[in-house]
């Protein structure tokens, strides 16, 4: 009796319609950058944030009006109705102002400013995210291939045991147990089988969804890749990295110095402020009038300063309340801190567990084969059973299964390292794209 046992790259190809019909995952990243509304969302806050950014300009610049008036007055003599006039005035006065010392307004543009730190580090927490979110629905996807395609193969090798202790039976060298033994192997992997089927399905879909595509077909994994890509270094670097980069961070710390400056501004409610004032007015009058008015230009140039004496206490109230909030901004930044560093460390430790399990599981799965190559020698001699070489194929598949999640697993964890330490970009993704079969 013999067993055949589908190589990885062949069941593979079941699923995968051709190379020039299937997408890398930089292809599908794109891809998905024009669709993801999560991350079109994201551009146009950024657009916004840039837009608010260049408002807060014009807190220190001047500022120029023009008003007009045009009225009619009618003049009734009660003496003599031959003394009934009617006149007109037309007025125009343009009127321009420039801020010499407003401390509010001061403060209020460099918060305006810190919008383009805040602006930037949330488009950057998008893209990252996009990436990860990506590249987890294009793993599960080949996790699912693979694990059907293992399923597939044991399938086979399960059917082909069956069919071999029905003619041991039939022939007397095997009792009716290995049969049925070989039967339930066979009845468990084929319900196996459709739940792989069914959850490669889902996983499609979900990828689907993710980049906007019709039937994505994305591209294995090489044999042999070399995974320790991004994992260099000790775990603290990589915190210190996080702490200097990360995106979230960035932003609870845009939002500390804003808060300080709102206090600033809640400051300057005490404080004086002075602008300097300029206009240009013309009057002109229509049929003279009865005070014999002449037309007239007033040009004026001066200072407006003004001093608040009370305000009711609103202005201590409000820094007072500025102050909790700059305290709570500040509570907010170490919680991110602490956060990501913890979120650091998990990622780093989870990529070296895991390219220590792939190593295990490469060990176990030369074991396996093994195994059942002892099995299947010694059920040919008689000196082990059936059941013997069903659990050595069982064992082989679920370590193959194990093997190929696990070499995604480290993939997928290097890209949530590398988003956690905020380094995570286009290049991060194509060393990951370099691995998988042109």
């Amino acid at each position: 009796m013999t067993l055949r046992l589908l190589p990885l790259t062949l069941s593979l190809t079941a699923f995968i319609t051709g190379a020039a019909q299937a997408q890398s995952l930089a292809q599908l990243y794109e891809a998905a950058k024009g669709y993801d509304a999560n991350f079109k969302a994201a551009q146009s806050q950024y657009q916004a944030n840039l837009a608010k950014a260049e408002q807060a300009k014009a807190l220190l610049r001047p500022t120029a009006g023009m008003g007009a008036t045009l009225s009619e007055s009618d003049y009734a003599n009660q003496l003599n109705s031959a003394g009934d006039a009617r006149f007109g005035t037309r007025s125009a006065t343009l009127s321009a102002s420039q801020p010499l010392f407003r401390p509010a307004n001061t403060a209020g543009y460099r918060q305006g400013m810190k919008q383009l730190d805040l602006a930037q580090a949330q488009l950057k927490t998008a893209e990252q995210d996009l990436i990860v979110r990506v590249s987890q629905a294009y793993f599960d996807v080949l996790t699912a291939q693979e694990s059907l395609a293992f399923v597939k193969a044991q399938k086979i090798a399960v059917s082909e045991q069956l069919a071999a202790a029905k003619r041991n039976f039939e022939v007397g060298t095997s009792t009716i147990t290995d049969t049925r033994e070989a039967q339930a192997r066979f009845d468990l992997v084929t319900a196996q089988e459709i739940a792989a089927e069914n959850d490669l399905r889902v996983k499609k879909l979900a990828l689907d969804q993710s980049v906007g595509t019709q039937n994505a077909q994305p591209l294995a994994l090489k044999s042999g890749a070399n995974l320790a890509l991004a994992a260099n270094g000790d775990v603290q670097t990589w915190v210190q990295q996080a702490t200097e980069q990360n995106p979230g961070i960035a932003q609870a710390r845009v939002a500390l110095e804003v808060a300080q400056l709102e206090t600033e501004k809640a400051k300057a409610g005490h404080m004086p402020t002075l602008d300097l004032t300029a206009s240009f007015g013309a009057t002109r009058y229509r049929n003279g009038n009865l005070t014999s008015r002449v037309d007239n230009n007033v040009g004026t140039i001066g200072l407006n300063f003004n001093l608040p004496l009370y305000a009711g206490h609103a202005t201590q109230n409000r820094i007072q309340e500025t102050t909790a909030l700059e305290e709570k901004a500040r509570n907010d930044l170490d919680a991110a801190q602490r956060t990501v560093a913890q979120a650091t460390r998990t990622a780093f430790f989870g990529v070296q567990s895991g390219l220590g399990q792939v190593k295990a599981l490469e060990a176990a799965e030369a074991s396996s084969q093994s195994a059942l190559d002892a099995n299947k020698l010694g059920y040919q001699v008689g000196v082990r059973i059936n059941i013997d070489v069903l659990n050595s194929q069982s064992q082989l598949f679920q370590t193959k299964r194990d093997l190929a999640k696990a070499r995604y697993d480290v993939l997928l964890g290097q890209l949530k390292l590398s988003q956690a330490a905020g380094v995570l970009k286009l290049e991060e993704l194509q060393k990951v794209n370099d691995l998988l079969v042109k």
